[in-house]
């Protein structure tokens, strides 16, 4: 890291995308707390203004866009500096245009270089702008420091990058290949986070089931094995592919008494025809095979996916197929997403559009299947007793406390003995649509 050193101020960072760029941006602001700034409470009161970006779809883009747009009149107010990081900036040519066509933007870099932040700052107040590429000047997040949220909840990233490429994604091109980080330096991370009263630790990466491939094999539920020893009191991770979930993984989750019986799964289509354009090196049936593994070792597993709809030729019997597999797993939850073309994809250049119409009603059809899938898994948990982690308090009622159950459904129940990071014991009374009520049952 630079030896430069930033005078006292302010900063902000506003994040767009998944929770492995939620981990990036605190990364972003341990880096900026070192230089000894302190986090605004508001955009319009900072100092420095970090965009954090997202480009897995085109939606995710726009918004990224105009809130950096929006960032022109506070810097003509504070005479701050405005930065912009992350996947959106990654692709090729993207940063440069950025810089082209928002002249106010200070810096824009990709995913890996976080540690030349002082730098980048030190130009910016000298009135230098500054453009850099990933390739040839990347450096991950694994010896930096890193600003985390208020306890119980953390994240740590144990791996980068995606070596799949799947038709449609454009991780593996603004993330580069997998790397895993030292396990010495994750339990070290973990260790400080149990100190310091985190009670929940959630592992991120693309691909969480191929931690250690670029050593020669996986580690991950090895990975696992070693934090639950550790005593971590909840563990989670995300985002595993069916085709690495292996039989060890789906071992040590049953195994290990700190391991949420939890796991999302992303299959994105029901059909092996569309399967297979995109890439996924797995069929529908090797994926129920997976999700009758997994129920088998954890009869009360929650299982989350992500859906796609409207892939190019998809067909209604495709389509179909997507519902047929929903009822066949019956998800406790599912990410839907109409396809986005994205540049550099193999997905881009196909044949067989779906036309936007038929994409809206489908995406509506299978909405209405998950929400009445997620509905009848929240009603058969009414009159059980679940371990909840409480969060915080709920957001519409404050005489509430939230948090979830070991399979990852939100509950929100009234505050009696326990407190913000405690475990409590709930009964569960009530089954909504997204939530469960329920009532502490004090010792």
């Amino acid at each position: 890291m630079s030896d430069t050193f930033a005078p006292l101020g302010t900063y902000y960072i506003t994040t767009f995308g998944c929770q492995m760029n939620v981990r990036d941006s605190q990364t972003a602001a341990g880096v900026l707390e070192s230089l000894g700034y302190v986090k605004a409470d508001s955009i319009e009161d900072a100092a420095i203004l970090l965009y954090n970006t997202c480009c897995i779809r085109d939606l995710a883009e726009r918004k990224a866009l105009a809130a950096i747009g929006l960032s022109k009149a506070i810097k003509e107010k504070n005479h701050g500096i405005v930065g912009v990081f992350g996947c959106m900036t990654a692709q090729d040519g993207t940063a440069k245009d950025i810089m082209r066509r928002m002249p106010y933007i200070d810096f824009a870099i990709g995913t890996h270089q976080l540690n030349r932040l002082p730098d980048l700052i030190a130009a910016a107040k000298e009135k230098r702008r500054t453009t850099l590429s990933d390739e040839g000047d990347a450096m991950l997040d694994f010896p930096l420091p890193a600003s985390y949220n208020k306890p119980p909840l953390s994240y740590i990233n144990i791996i980068h990058g995606c070596n799949n490429f799947c038709a449609y994604c454009i991780v593996p091109y603004v993330r580069g290949r997998e790397k895993s980080k030292p396990m010495d330096l994750i339990l070290k991370e973990a260790e400080e986070l149990l100190n310091k009263g985190y009670q929940e630790i959630t592992l991120l990466g693309q691909n969480v089931n191929s931690y250690g491939n670029d050593w020669g094999k996986s580690h991950f539920a090895e990975l696992l094995r070693a934090l639950d020893r550790l005593g971590v009191p909840r563990i989670r991770f995300m985002t595993s592919h069916p085709k690495d979930l292996h039989d060890e993984v789906i071992e040590a989750m049953a195994e290990c008494s700190h391991v949420a019986k939890q796991i999302h799964l992303p299959v994105q289509s029901g059909s092996s025809r569309i399967l297979k354009l995109m890439n996924r090196k797995y069929t529908r049936e090797g994926y129920l095979t997976l999700v009758e593994k997994l129920r088998s070792a954890m009869p009360d597993v929650g299982i989350t996916t992500d859906l796609i709809v409207g892939f190019p030729t998809e067909t209604e019997e495709d389509f179909n197929d997507t519902l047929s597999l929903c009822h066949a797993v019956k998800y406790d939850a599912a990410f839907t997403f109409n396809f986005s073309k994205r540049k550099g994809t193999a997905a881009y250049n196909m044949e067989g559009e779906v036309e936007k119409d038929v994409m809206t009603r489908r995406i509506m059809t299978l909405i209405d299947t998950i929400k009445d899938l997620s509905h009848k898994t929240h009603a058969s948990l009414i009159g059980s007793e679940q371990l909840v982690l409480i969060e915080g308090e709920a957001t519409k009622d404050a005489a509430q406390y939230t948090g979830r159950i070991d399979r990852g459904i939100t509950v929100n129940f009234k505050k009696a003995s326990g407190k913000v990071g405690d475990f409590a014991r709930v009964r569960i009374t009530e089954a909504k649509a997204n939530t469960l009520l329920g009532e502490e049952i004090e010792e």
